[in-house]
């Protein structure tokens, strides 16, 4: 126990330095880079002339900046009892994580009419917006995940449980090595992932990230001891289909 309180401990530091969620941010956008074609990479460049996991958590860094400061409360979404897409609940946030891919869509889709500037943040949102859809605390089932809990002694919120699990699960790899061992599918699998619309992506990730409140219900102050090990193939599972849902959307507007 006293070693995975330290490993909390240091992980806290990181995350809270660098915003929150890097690491899993960062095998997202290495999983996607897997599969962009090359087509797609070198309309990339031309407006990130660098490598994109570096902006995997622009949006993070820069939520409270004045000029876009409306986008904070865009990072979380909703889903209903029957898991699908509610917007109801975030309308008075003025969006939400599924309403900034949607808008990011409508910019994208024709790229080449729009200001570099409109592309360069629009991608951005993209690049980070597919991640934070499918992580189990930003998919708010049953309401906001912030009540009190406490694993083998860390006490903490359960939101903050999932924000840090990529690195709980991976304390000793690289978002690359990550990525290259969750990146398990075969290209049948991969498009049966990327199909759908996005409210399809909505209720399948959805139903994937329920898992993490049936393991420890709402509310429940101690958590399973188990609960990283137990989180790791959902989790992964999550971070997998964020980065092929990624991929695909790169692809979609940088690929022609």
């Amino acid at each position: 126990m006293k070693k995975l309180l330290t490993f909390i401990t240091l992980i806290t530091i990181s995350l809270q330095a660098s915003a929150w969620s890097k690491f899993g941010h960062e095998i997202v956008v290495e999983v996607a880079k897997r599969h962009l074609t090359e087509r797609t990479k070198a309309n990339l460049a031309k407006y990130l002339p660098y490598d994109i996991t570096l902006d995997a958590v622009w949006m993070d860094d820069h939520r409270k900046d004045p000029p876009i400061a409306y986008t904070t409360a865009w990072h979380v979404y909703e889903v209903d009892d029957n898991l699908e897409y509610n917007i109801n609940p975030r309308l008075k946030k003025g969006g939400d994580a599924i309403h900034a891919l949607k808008v990011a869509d409508i910019n994208l889709s024709r790229y080449r009419e729009k200001c570099d500037s409109t592309v360069i943040f629009n991608t951005r949102m993209v690049l980070h917006f597919a991640g934070d859809m499918h992580c189990p605390s930003h998919t708010y089932i049953g309401g906001r995940c912030f009540w009190d809990c406490e694993l083998d002694g860390w006490k903490t919120q359960f939101h903050y449980i999932y924000d840090k699990m990529p690195a709980l699960l991976n304390p000793d790899k690289t978002p690359a090595q990550v990525a290259a061992e969750i990146d398990n599918c075969k290209k049948g699998e991969i498009k049966r992932i990327q199909s759908g619309d996005l409210y399809e992506w909505v209720k399948h990730s959805a139903v994937n990230a329920k898992k993490a409140y049936d393991l420890n219900p709402r509310g429940k102050y101690h958590l399973d001891p188990n609960t990283v090990e137990l989180s790791r193939g959902f989790v992964s599972e999550q971070l997998r289909n964020a980065g092929y849902r990624l991929a695909f959307l790169l692809n979609k507007y940088f690929g022609e």
